[in-house]
């Protein structure tokens, strides 16, 4: 048994990541203890260990090839950021010597000033600090070891999206904890979010891909007209997979698997040439950097493989969109999910007082959750037949919905057992895992245990969604447990609690399809708020409510909720402006030209056909039809400069997003319908890019 093989993939899993089983071979007794009662409890960081940590990580990572280390952090750009930095150190006999301290582990200094800060840095003022986040492992890939840090300001704001995460799941555990106490559930130390990210990508050939500017910089096609076939015919969806595709696959799930990421499932999606990749549920923090290490490391083993992998909302027109499904559920650290319905009527009650609070909070704070997933490129997919509408609702099943209508008005529960639902004196029946169908239309839907929230866009980071969510649940289990801790009798107030809370927020309770132009209706009478799109959607970052929860909390300051709003808007119209710009060059270089090549060889045919005393009226007619369309390309091509001028100059930020959102984005989509109307007729040979056909059946 002694040299019995490990078998595969198990040979494999997490070899290049500092993890519990490495610091605990590693690191001496005592310091591994004080580091794990850190990671495990949120206790404070003893610095007196740093630097035996430090010694520890640097000699692990050696062994593992790497020669450099680096703070890896989450800007506000969307994306990671690195600084690699040798452990080499001089000597004074000219040689040099491997070496990493405590104090580099723990602090490192990037340029502040170089990454969007809403005004929170100016460029004179560059001073920012990388701090050590021990809760998430290091881990070693491409010859450096990479620590996850958080990213703040030389005055100690936020700059990243991890800092608010790990705030907010600080305050959602101190409040849970009091909820907990008062049940007399006393064994947990803390609670913490748990997250499961559901990754859709595209993937397309390289060759085809570099063929297209707008895939380039853009990340989605500007110019294309439908393919002759497309998804309708849902033979692509949990298909076969490709043999280039599954070898893709094959290399992606080994690179992950050895940096410890449980990737667990792979299919191919809805459209052509889509597919998914899931992961087995983490902690929120862990889970962020995890799912930033999925999309980095999918665009470089498709890179190896001859491919692209492209993970924009909607990189092409009329064929289903990319999410990211975050299902996000609560756990404490011995292991209890507080979001299972429980067997005992003990147990029932403190399921149902924290459903209330999640309830609650969704609908208090659900323009603050819409704002999480606003992007130019969500505003293509969001409420088409693929992802939820803009209107955030939860779907609860219809069993547990049965439940809540039972505790809100005292009539028995509609199963067998005519059963009337009691609060701490009947159990809850026991409810299956799976308490009714899958409602995909639902933006936010409970599915037994965890709430899955449907509408983040493929390219975004978790870390938003989940501090919103965490912020606001915190805050409503902080209003619960100051009404607990002072009622005379805690089961009689849990009851009150629960249904004035059903009462008061059932309206964000929605079973049906949430596709249906009745349910925008409906939505309207309920006083749900629909927010189509994300200039409108960033403007929920100045209400006062949303604001002050986060202060409340402790999660952001005024001061830093204001930065992500200058940061979000500005976000919004340089994309856009970078997506017309590329249109323009595309149009003014490639299509127009090529367009035009194409109206010169009918002009002459035309004219030879007549000559030869064959007039045809066919020709004819596709010469007027092309001429038509090539003198309406170039006079939309030309309209949309015009926009994009005009918008480019306004100063203010929201004016400038909105001048982009309702001058420069209708003048693209002109430019576009000709242009694809142009591509069917122009012959495949002149027409200048790859066709949706190339890009979606050429895999």
């Amino acid at each position: 048994m002694e040299n019995e093989k490990v078998p595969y993939p198990v040979s494999i899993f997490g070899e290049s990541v500092f993890n519990d089983s490495v610091m605990k071979a590693r690191l001496p007794k005592a310091t591994y203890k004080t580091l794990k009662k850190t990671i495990d409890q949120g206790l404070p960081l003893d610095p007196t260990i740093a630097d035996i940590v430090a010694n520890a990580m640097k000699d692990w990572a050696i062994e593992k090839g790497a020669t450099h280390f680096t703070h890896w952090f989450h800007p506000l750009t969307g994306i990671t950021a690195e600084k690699h930095d040798a452990f080499i150190t001089p000597t004074n006999d000219g040689n040099v010597v491997m070496e990493f301290s405590g104090k580099e582990l723990i602090k490192g200094e990037p340029d502040a000033s170089s990454f969007p800060s809403g005004g929170i840095r100016a460029t004179f003022e560059a001073r920012g600090y990388t701090a050590w986040d021990c809760t998430s492992p290091a881990f070693v890939k491409d010859g450096s070891l990479y620590i996850p840090t958080v990213f703040i300001s030389y005055t100690g704001e936020a700059l990243d999206k991890k800092a608010p995460l790990l705030r907010s799941t600080e305050a959602l555990s101190n409040q849970a904890m009091r909820i907990l106490k008062l049940f007399g559930n006393t064994s947990p130390l803390l609670v913490t979010t748990t997250v499961g990210p559901e990754q859709e990508y595209f993937l397309v050939d390289r060759e085809n891909y570099n063929k297209r500017l707008d895939l380039i910089l853009a990340g989605r096609t500007l110019f294309g007209a439908k393919a002759p076939k497309g998804q309708e015919l849902d033979d692509q969806y949990f298909g076969r997979l490709r043999i280039r595709v599954s070898e893709f696959m094959h290399d992606l799930d080994n690179e992950l698997w050895k940096l410890g990421l449980t990737a667990k499932t792979k299919h191919n999606e809805v459209a052509p040439a889509q597919h998914e990749l899931a992961l087995i549920f983490d902690s929120a923090n862990v889970a962020t950097d995890h799912n930033q290490i999925v999309m980095e490391t999918m665009r470089r083993i498709a890179k190896k493989h001859g491919l692209a992998c492209l993970l924009h909302e909607k990189p092409y027109d009329g064929v289903n969109g990319s999410g990211k499904h975050v299902n996000w559920s609560m756990s404490t650290d011995d292991g209890q999910n507080l979001l299972n319905p429980g067997k005992t009527p003990r147990d029932n009650a403190q399921f149902l007082l924290f459903l209330a609070a999640v309830i609650k909070s969704i609908d208090d704070y659900a323009d603050l959750l819409r704002v999480t997933v606003a992007s130019p490129g969500n505003d293509h997919r969001l409420g088409a037949n693929e992802a939820p509408p803009a209107v955030i609702s939860m779907f609860i099943g219809e069993e547990l919905n049965a439940v809540l209508e039972s505790i809100e008005t005292g009539k028995p529960y509609d199963d067998k057992g005519r059963v009337k639902i009691d609060i701490g004196a009947t159990s809850l029946p026991n409810l299956p895992k799976d308490t009714t169908d899958r409602n995909r239309t639902s933006p936010f839907a409970f599915t037994g245990n965890k709430f899955e929230f449907r509408m983040p866009g493929s390219a975004q980071s978790v870390a938003s969604p989940c501090y919103v969510i965490n912020t606001a649940v915190a805050s409503t289990l902080a209003d619960f447990a100051d009404r607990l801790e002072k009622a005379s009798d805690f089961m009689t107030e849990v009851k009150a609690i629960v249904v004035e809370t059903v009462k008061a927020h059932k309206r964000i309770i929605f079973n049906g399809n949430g596709y249906s132009d009745e349910w925008v209706v409906e939505a309207e009478k309920r006083g749900l708020p629909n927010i189509a799109n994300t200039v409108d959607a960033i403007e929920v970052l100045k209400v006062q409510k949303n604001i002050d929860v986060f202060a409340k909390m402790g999660v952001m300051t005024g001061v830093e909720v204001a930065s992500r709003y200058e940061i979000l808007l500005e976000n919004y119209s340089k994309i856009i402006n970078i997506e017309a710009l590329t249109m323009l060059e595309m149009a003014n270089r490639e299509l127009i030209p090529a367009s035009l090549k194409f109206l010169a060889s009918l002009a002459k045919l035309n004219v030879n056909l007549k000559s030869a005393g064959a007039a045809s009226k066919a020709a004819a007619d596709m010469l007027e039809k092309v001429a038509s369309l090539v003198d309406s390309f170039a006079v939309r091509t030309a309209a949309l400069q015009t926009a994009v001028d005009a918008a480019s100059v306004i100063e203010c930020p929201k004016g400038n997003a909105q001048a982009y959102r309702d001058s420069v984005v209708p003048a693209m989509a002109d430019v576009r319908a000709v242009a694809d109307e142009l591509e069917i007729i122009v012959p495949k040979e002149v027409w200048p890019i790859p066709t949706y056909a190339d890009l979606l059946f050429k895999v």
